[in-house]
């Protein structure tokens, strides 16, 4: 699934998981792994069975939160650069702290515009699946994320359990 226009000009597209990212998926696990994060994905696993795992991303049952979700892919000339999770709705817990869209930018991409326009591009979609606004939250001191989410139109409703609350206009209601 490509979601930009032709006329798009952002260093980005969103895909659906996709094989052909192999490599440049298991470098930006490093780099996760580097800043502690992702520890729970097994390189040589994930070496050995990749097309596998991406079946697996490219047809989710439920999350951990257990609701429906899309997963995308940020990819540039250069291969993977991140990843967006749409949740296609709300149950309590991602209604206090998820929200219905979050992302993850791979640190060797960070502060090129990537997360602005993920979520810029994954507004529309949210927008077709009737969600607006959406609800897109991130951590007090995430200091560039919610950057992200203001220059997307996000509105700060308020802080909970650690996390900023934006709602964040989808276009929806404008389409409908």
């Amino acid at each position: 699934m490509d979601t930009p226009s032709p006329s798009d000009t952002s260093p980005i597209r969103l895909v659906a998981p996709d094989a052909g990212y192999r490599d440049s998926y298991l470098e930006a696990i490093r780099e996760f792994q580097g800043e502690g994060r992702h520890h729970d994905l097994d390189l040589d696993w994930l070496s050995r069975d990749f097309a596998r795992y991406v079946e697996s991303l490219r047809h989710p049952l439920l999350t951990v939160a257990m609701v429906p979700y899309s997963n995308l892919w940020m990819v540039d000339e250069e291969g993977y650069a991140g990843r967006v999770s749409l949740r296609h709705v709300l149950n309590d817990h991602l209604f206090r702290i998820g929200g219905h869209i979050g992302y993850e930018v791979r640190p060797s991409r960070r502060r090129r515009g990537y997360g602005t326009a993920a979520l810029r591009l994954t507004l529309p979609l949210a927008a077709e699946l009737g969600i607006d606004p959406a609800l897109v939250t991130c951590d007090v001191d995430n200091v560039g994320s919610r950057r992200i989410i203001e220059a997307n139109g996000g509105v700060l409703e308020n802080e909970l359990d650690g996390k900023l609350r934006f709602w964040v206009p989808t276009g929806a209601q404008a389409s409908s």
